[in-house]
C-alpha cells in the first residue's frame, strides 16, 4: 500500500469530508488512492457504482437535482404502471398514494416500510419527470432509468399489448434518443399477490416480457427480479427464464404476509447473496447484475461486486435518521456516499484495499479497479 492509500489518509479524508464531500469523489479516490471506482449499469459506465433504486425518493426533479448535486452515478424513478391509450391500466391496483414511510430496525438492521406501491399521479406528470432525468442523463449530472410495471397475466391469459405499446413509445418519445434504458419492476408487493402463486406463470412473465417491451421501441432493459415466495432454486430458476434482459437487478425486497408489507434488513441481504453464491449454469448463463438489498456499507457493495454485480441500488440507507450518518452536514444522499465510500473500517475504499493487501484483488497499470472485483466471466460484461 503506498503512502497515499494508507489508513492515516483515509481517516483524514473521512474526517474531512464529513463536512462537504466533494460532487466528484470518485475523482478524488483515484487521484489520491490510485483506485479506480468505474461501475456499470444497462451497459453505461458510471463514475462509481452506487445507485439509488425506484421509490419514494426519485419522484420528482426535485430529487434528482440533489443526487446529482451529491455526485450519484444513478437513479431509477418512481415505477409507473402502464396504461393504454384511454388511461386505463390492468394492473391499477399497484397505483396507489400512500408516501408515508416508517423506517425502523428489522433483525439487527434497517428497513422501510410504506404499502405505496406505484407511481399515483397523471401519465403526463411522469414524463414531465422522464424529461427531466433524460436532460441531467444528456448533461454528464446523472443517469436517470424509468420503471414501469406493465401487465402481467395469468397463465391462461393474453398479455395486454396496448398497454405495452402506448406506454413504451410514449417514455421512448419522452427520452428522444434511442436506445431507451428501462427497468421492468417485478415488484415485493407482487410476490404476495395471487399472482405469484404459480410458478409456471411468474417464469412466462420473465421469459416473454422482454420481447413485449422490445416490440414498440429501441430498448435497453434491466428486469428487477423480486423474491418470490418458494425457495433458492426458484431464484435461479427466475434468472434463467430473464436470460433476455440486458441486465438484472437482484432481488427486490421479501414480503412478510402477515403484515402485508415488503422489508429489508440483514434477512433480505442473506437470502440476495446465498442465491448468488449459487454457480450458474455457464460462463453466460446469467445477464450483467445490479445488487440490492441492505447494502449500508462500502464491505457489502464489495459483497455483491465479488458476486457479479457490476453496481448497486440502495434505497432505505437514503432515509436513515441523519444521527445515523457521520457526515454533519449535507443532503442524505451526500452523508450516505461520504460514509459509504469513506469510512475507514467499512467503507467501500477500505474494503478494497484489504483486498490488495490480502492478495485477493492486484493493481493494474498502479491501480485497483473496482470492476476487477467481479468474477471473470462477469467483467467484460
Amino acid at each position: 500500500m503506498s503512502n497515499s492509500a494508507s489508513p492515516a489518509s483515509l481517516a483524514r479524508d473521512f474526517e474531512r469530508f464529513k463536512r462537504e464531500l466533494p460532487r466528484d469523489f470518485a475523482a478524488h479516490v483515484r487521484d489520491t488512492y490510485r483506485v479506480d471506482l468505474s461501475a456499470r449499469y444497462l451497459g453505461e459506465s458510471l463514475a462509481h457504482p452506487i445507485g439509488k433504486g425506484s421509490g419514494q425518493l426519485s419522484l420528482n426533479a426535485g430529487q434528482l437535482e440533489t443526487d446529482a448535486d451529491a455526485g450519484l452515478a444513478f437513479t431509477v424513478l418512481k415505477t409507473v404502471i402502464a396504461q393504454d391509450v384511454t388511461g386505463t391500466q390492468s394492473m391499477a391496483a399497484w397505483a396507489i398514494h400512500e408516501t408515508r414511510m416508517k423506517v425502523e430496525r428489522r433483525g439487527g438492521g434497517w428497513t422501510v416500510t410504506w404499502k405505496g406501491r406505484g407511481w399515483d399521479r397523471s401519465f403526463e406528470d411522469y414524463l414531465a419527470l422522464v424529461r427531466a432525468g433524460r436532460d441531467l442523463t444528456r448533461a454528464g449530472r446523472l443517469l436517470a432509468v424509468p420503471s414501469v410495471k406493465y401487465h402481467l397475466p395469468r397463465l391462461t391469459e393474453v398479455f395486454r399489448l396496448d398497454e405495452y405499446a402506448f406506454t413504451t413509445r410514449a417514455l421512448a418519445r419522452a427520452w428522444g434518443e434511442a436506445p431507451l434504458l428501462l427497468e421492468k419492476d417485478f415488484s415485493p408487493t407482487l410476490a404476495g399477490d395471487q399472482l405469484a402463486e404459480e410458478k409456471q406463470q411468474i417464469l412466462r412473465w420473465l421469459r416473454e416480457v422482454p420481447g413485449r417491451i422490445r416490440d414498440h421501441a429501441e430498448v435497453r432493459l434491466a428486469m428487477k427480479l423480486m423474491n418470490a415466495r418458494f425457495d433458492d432454486a426458484f431464484q435461479d430458476e427466475m434468472i434463467a427464464a430473464a436470460s433476455d434482459a440486458d441486465a438484472l437487478v437482484v432481488f427486490n425486497r421479501l414480503f412478510d404476509a402477515q403484515q402485508g408489507v415488503a422489508y429489508g434488513g440483514p434477512e433480505l441481504s442473506a437470502r440476495n447473496l446465498r442465491v448468488l453464491d449459487r454457480p450458474p449454469d455457464g460462463p453466460n448463463a446469467r445477464p450483467p447484475l445490479s445488487g440490492t438489498g441492505n447494502i449500508t456499507s462500502g464491505r457489502a457493495i464489495v459483497e455483491y461486486a465479488v458476486r457479479g454485480c457490476s453496481s448497486v441500488q440502495l434505497h432505505t440507507f437514503f432515509q436513515l435518521p441523519l444521527e445515523e450518518y457521520p457526515a454533519t452536514d449535507g443532503s442524505r444522499t451526500q452523508r450516505a456516499l461520504h460514509g459509504l465510500v469513506f469510512e475507514p473500517r467499512d467503507g467501500l475504499l477500505a474494503a478494497m484495499l484489504e483486498r490488495e493487501a490480502a492478495g485477493t484483488l492486484a493493481r493494474r497499470g498502479g491501480e485497483l479497479h473496482f470492476l476487477d472485483l467481479l468474477p471473470d466471466a462477469y467483467r467484460a460484461r
